[in-house]
């Protein structure tokens, strides 16, 4: 069972959490959750909450954006309390340090590392609290612990004893707090490993699951904010006459982002808006285009600081001097936009120096820390309180959107929801940086790689959101950058090159662009050398057993073998990211009424780990592959006077349902730690895709996106 619902009055139902049990290592500032309304709570840890009425409540670190965590979470508590998944109710965590991602360093919610980070964290904190039950009804029944049960829910000792978790949690949270509890092996697991349908679906269908564009306060009102065509303009002046004489405007207020229109409601604060007379001064962003952007990249490739991202292996200008055939090519991957189907949107109310924040967030300790400097109050006068997100991909790691509605609600001193239209969301983003990758490798008289030199220039998100110092090495720009091929002498380069454009992280982040052009290159190395794509890649993988594995599993359950029928090519590509090894073979062909890839069937091989939902994995997967096709074929972000050309999904298309390939998905049984799942498909499928493509028209397309347009050019 699910409840995302937050009111006030929860909070005055259930009191303090703290107050009536231990809690680890921190105190919780006051979760309000109406699943934890009824009964009185009782806190052993920081994570798991039981109800003397025996509702357990998983306190969920992590954000729902449709990745499955409100499913996979509670499996991990629920396998370790010997009870159905169904019985743990989750509540989101407000911001705390307890709840910073050990992956990420903050609470934040990315990265593929839900699962990763609380695999065992999750586990421990619910075998604390069946170790602490189990001691609880020992005490109570005067019998040793081994003679206790827990199961269901439900203690059971002997001579027909008997009590429920929630009986005997007020005196279980009274109970030394094990350092080190049993946890089961994963030969011993009930519920982790299996296809359990998510738990939020109901909910989500229903109506009742609440996101941040339906939430609602009494009293509130709505906010449109009409900001800069060119990121980083500024406003000259404002004559907002012909907007406040508008029904419904309640007020216009100037922030530093733009100009909001306030009214009872969002269209009339929409319809308002647009009689705004903005002048602005555009600044220094009014200069950029995207040809001028690829043209400084190339520009820093050649002359910037390069930043080794490993040690070098060999001598690489030798063993290039003494190649038999020498190649080299250079990719391009553009911008991109993340355009979750939830445009941007918070609702704020600031009242008494204190700040309520309801809305989409995948960083609750920014939100909180950006807010609090922003209206000059304490963080812990700052509450968060999280939704559903309607997509993230990154976007909503992003603050400005959060400052900007309680700035506004501070103006106009009343709960405000500050709702973005699909143009702003898409021309105010904090977009994908542009990549650009320059590959050489030497080939042997066999046709064998002997050498290789790897450089990438691109732009750091790390600097500009986390102030990675500058000349440091951004490691979310050199994943996947190492391919896992035997070469004996390599050389990998990084270049941090600001183009001007404020850039965000994306889905798979630099795995996008690094793989994109590994995996090219390495079809262009066996195009060279005469040898199948899958036979050279093996060659090249000896002692890299589980990429080896994939790649068999993929090209065998594709019929890579038996090749495509009549008018298709078959692509291939291998890739490690987050823990995750994979395998995928793209299947295409060229639509003969418009030249355009059609995509027909992708075939993914993974090697994961453990996994704790099978279905959740599969779901995420076959997500990844859609949006992937979609940066592989058809997306890019332009620029053109400074300002965003694409407005929206007419001039930005997603892939649609009918495009939408057959997905076979090969799960590897596997006992090795968790690997993440959410992101790393996304970024592998782009390079099978081109490879195919180049496959069946004998055409490389390295500048993304592979459009007929581009095919008629290459």
């Amino acid at each position: 069972m699910l409840s995302a619902e937050t009111n006030r009055r929860d909070f005055l139902k259930t009191g303090s959490l703290g107050a009536s049990g231990l809690l680890l290592g921190t105190v919780l500032p006051g979760t309000v959750v109406e699943a934890m309304a009824a009964g009185t709570i009782h806190t052993p840890n920081a994570w798991v909450h039981i109800s003397d009425d025996n509702r357990i409540t998983l306190i969920s670190a992590r954000s729902e954006m449709g990745q499955g965590v409100y499913t996979s979470m509670p499996m991990l508590i629920a396998e370790e309390l010997n009870v159905d998944v169904t019985q743990v109710q989750v509540a989101m965590a407000p911001p705390g340090a307890v709840y910073v991602n050990a992956l990420l360093g903050a609470m934040i919610t990315g990265g593929s590392t839900s699962v990763r980070d609380g695999w065992e964290k999750l586990r421990v904190a619910g075998a604390q609290v069946r170790e602490m039950l189990v001691a609880a009804a020992a005490k109570e029944w005067n019998v040793a612990t081994a003679q206790i049960k827990a199961v269901n829910g439900t203690l059971y000792g002997p001579r027909g004893k008997k009590a429920s978790y929630g009986q005997m949690a007020a005196l279980a949270a009274t109970m030394p707090v094990p350092a080190k509890p049993a946890i089961k092996e994963p030969q011993h697991f009930k519920l982790v490993g299996k296809p359990v349908p998510r738990l939020d679906v109901p909910a989500k269908v229903n109506g009742t699951a609440q996101f941040g564009i339906d939430v609602r306060l009494p009293g509130m009102v709505y906010a449109s904010l009409e900001q800069s065509p060119v990121i980083g303009g500024k406003v000259r002046s404002v004559d907002a006459t012909a907007a406040k004489a508008l029904p419904g405007v309640i007020d216009v207020v100037q922030i530093p982002d733009g100009v909001a229109v306030v009214a009872n409601t969002y269209w009339s604060a929409y319809k308002a808006r647009r009689a705004l007379k903005v002048d602005w001064d555009l600044g220094p962003g009014a200069q950029l285009s995207t040809d001028s952007m690829l043209a400084s990249h190339v520009q820093a490739a050649a002359s910037a600081k390069v930043l080794p991202i490993r040690a070098n292996k060999g001598d690489v200008s030798a063993a290039m001097a003494g190649a038999a055939k020498r190649l080299q090519a250079q990719y391009v991957t553009p911008l991109q936009s993340h355009s979750p189907l939830e445009p941007m949107n918070f609702t704020a109310h600031v009242t008494g120096g204190k700040v309520l924040l309801i809305g989409p967030t995948q960083f609750q300790q920014g939100a909180q820390g950006a807010v609090a400097a922003a209206l000059g109050v304490k963080p812990e006068d700052v509450q968060v309180q999280t939704t559903f997100l309607g997509g993230g991909f990154g976007r909503r790691i992003e603050l400005d959107f959060i400052v900007q509605a309680a700035q506004i609600a501070k103006a106009v001193r009343t709960p405000v929801k500050l709702i973005w239209s699909r143009e702003d969301d898409m021309t105010h983003d904090f977009y994908r940086p542009m990549g650009l990758n320059q590959m050489h490798a030497g080939l042997d008289a066999s046709g064998m790689p002997v050498a290789q030199h790897f450089r990438v220039t691109s732009q750091s998100v790390t600097q500009r959101a986390f102030g990675l110092p500058k000349d440091t090495l951004d490691p979310f720009m050199t994943e996947a950058a190492v391919a896992p091929y035997n070469i004996p002498n390599t050389q990998h380069d990084l270049i941090i090159h600001d183009a001007g454009l404020r850039v965000g992280y994306w889905r798979a982040v630099s795995h996008n662009m690094n793989a994109f052009a590994n995996e090219s290159f390495m079809d262009e190395m066996a195009l060279a050398a005469g040898k199948d794509p899958v036979d050279y890649r093996m060659q090249l993988l000896e002692g890299h057993p589980r990429f080896q594995n994939v790649l068999k599993q993929a090209v065998s359950k594709s019929g890579y073998r038996r090749g495509a029928a009549k008018g298709r090519a078959l692509g291939v590509a291998i890739m490690e990211g987050y823990d995750t090894f994979l395998a995928i073979v793209a299947e295409v062909s060229l639509g003969a009424d418009d030249g355009e890839v059609r995509v027909h069937k992708a075939t993914v091989a993974a090697d994961m780990g453990m996994i704790v939902n099978p279905l959740i994995v599969e779901q995420q997967i076959q997500s990844s592959i859609i949006m992937g096709m979609g940066a592989a074929l058809k997306h890019a972000i332009t620029l053109k006077q400074g300002m965003i050309e694409q407005t929206n999904f007419n001039s930005y298309p997603m892939v649609r349902l009918h495009e939408t390939p057959h997905i076979n998905v090969i799960l590897v049984k596997s006992n090795a730690k968790p690997g993440g799942i959410g992101e790393p498909v996304n970024a592998a499928i782009v390079p099978a895709i081109a490879n195919a493509v180049a496959k069946l028209t004998g055409k490389r397309v390295r500048h993304l996106p592979i459009t007929a347009s581009a095919l008629r050019q290459a």
